[in-house]
């Protein structure tokens, strides 16, 4: 059953601009507003508990604390996790927090001068700043390391320090990927100590309007793990509402989006590193995490055979469709090992998850469907049939809206038409 969704569920953008979820600019995700609603929807008040298998940097965690409702969240990304754990602790010394924010931009003023910072990053950060402001970063980003602080100080200054770099990029900054020489530089430069002394007292703003709000106290954890394995980390049958947005079968590389925030940081290096410390971690969804030697046996879904054999018919006919015009293609994408990996993984997290629900708890997740070589994946149904499979007893789907339209124009691009849903699951 399919019905139009509510108004008030809004965008992403909706994020970038409310407090703490505007700390860091990352729209693959949901509004907060969205949460909101479904929490009022189905009745979490204090006291209660809302899951969320993969938090991101935590929009439903935020969400809930700021209404006094539990929360546990599980992220896979490990730096995605650390923004999600930065944004979630509210509970800072902010006359403290202010003077320290003070030192750290006039030390760092000073370093800057004389910092070491011509081989200290790989090429990409050098191709996405002016000199003057490499230095600055190069200062800042030292000063911060070397002060004598509480963990969760210096962590509000990181986020703030993250979230400054794709301001003062002159690089074309576009989502999901920086690419300097693919978009057009910016012709204004901006000052990367002012910009982050500003993100700052945006942040301590932020908090002065919650404690001003005068929110009950709950309870919240944000958990580095696996989605598949939501269930080991979670009581059995102890979450009143699990609300989710896993990635798309649109072929985006999740573990690429931060790279500039890694490399900045020295967490990555390289395309070898972030593979091996982060993709190979990630629920399928993109060709890059396709190993095809290892993935064989995936690519006939014997997970979803056992689980039923229709939808694996279903399924088989999409993936073998894909494969053939796999082999009429000049790029060869593995979409179909994609698919077959993705609808694996995802039968894995609906099992997990239903272990975790109350007896007549819902399960909300926000997908997309795609449509690689043209050929049409209806996401939300497939998952609607596994979750059914696996025991749950029903669903219904949303239509949030339409997608691809910018993409009208181009040659290359099929001309199925793509939606966003919402797929609420029943236990």
């Amino acid at each position: 059953m399919i019905v139009a969704a509510r108004s008030e569920y809004g965008s992403f953008r909706d994020s970038l601009r409310a407090p703490i979820h505007r700390w860091f600019t990352y729209p693959a995700g949901y509004s907060y507003k969205f949460v909101e609603a479904k929490l009022d929807e189905h009745g979490l008040t204090k006291g209660a508990t809302v899951g969320d298998p993969f938090l991101g940097t935590g929009t439903t965690s935020v969400t809930a604390k700021t209404l006094g409702v539990n929360s546990v969240g599980v992220e896979a990304h490990s730096f995605v996790h650390w923004v999600a754990t930065t944004k979630i602790f509210f509970d800072h010394d902010l006359i403290k927090l202010s003077t320290t924010i003070a030192e750290t931009v006039e030390r760092a003023k000073a370093l800057a001068q004389r910092v070491e910072w011509s081989d200290i990053w790989p090429p990409l950060v050098y191709k996405c700043f002016t000199d003057e402001n490499l230095k600055a970063l190069a200062a800042l980003r030292q000063t911060i390391m070397e002060l004598n602080t509480e963990a969760n100080t210096r962590d509000f200054l990181k986020l703030a320090l993250t979230a400054t770099l794709r301001i003062v990029t002159t690089a074309g900054a576009g989502w999901p990927y920086i690419a300097p020489g693919k978009y057009h530089a910016r012709k204004v430069t901006r000052d990367a100590l002012a910009e982050f002394q500003a993100k700052c007292d945006t942040m301590i703003g932020d908090l002065q309007q919650l404690r001003r709000a005068n929110i009950p106290a709950s309870q919240h954890r944000v958990i580095l793990g696996d989605a598949r394995e939501f269930d080991s980390y979670v009581d059995e049958e102890s979450l009143d509402l699990i609300v989710t947005s896993p990635p798309y079968l649109n072929n985006y590389d999740y573990a690429d989006r931060t790279r500039l925030e890694t490399y900045f940081w020295g967490i990555y290096d390289s395309w070898a590193q972030i593979s091996q410390e982060v993709r190979e971690r990630l629920l399928m969804a993109a060709t890059t995490q396709v190993k095809i030697a290892s993935m064989n046996g995936t690519r006939a879904c014997p997970g979803i055979r056992q689980a039923d054999r229709q939808i694996h018919e279903e399924l088989s006919k999409i993936i073998h469709e894909l494969a053939r015009m796999r082999s009429m293609k000049p790029g060869k994408k593995t979409y179909d090992y994609v698919v077959a990996g993705y609808f694996e993984d995802m039968l894995k997290v609906l099992t997990s998850a239903r272990n975790t629900l109350k007896p007549g708890a819902k399960f909300v997740l926000v997908l997309g469907d795609s449509a690689p070589y043209g050929i049409h994946v209806p996401t939300e149904e497939l998952v609607g049939k596994l979750a059914i499979a696996v025991g749950f007893s029903g669903y219904q789907v949303e239509k949030l809206r339409t997608r691809g339209r910018k993409w009208g124009n181009n040659s290359q691009r099929h001309k199925v038409p793509l939606r966003e849903s919402i797929l609420t699951i029943s236990k």
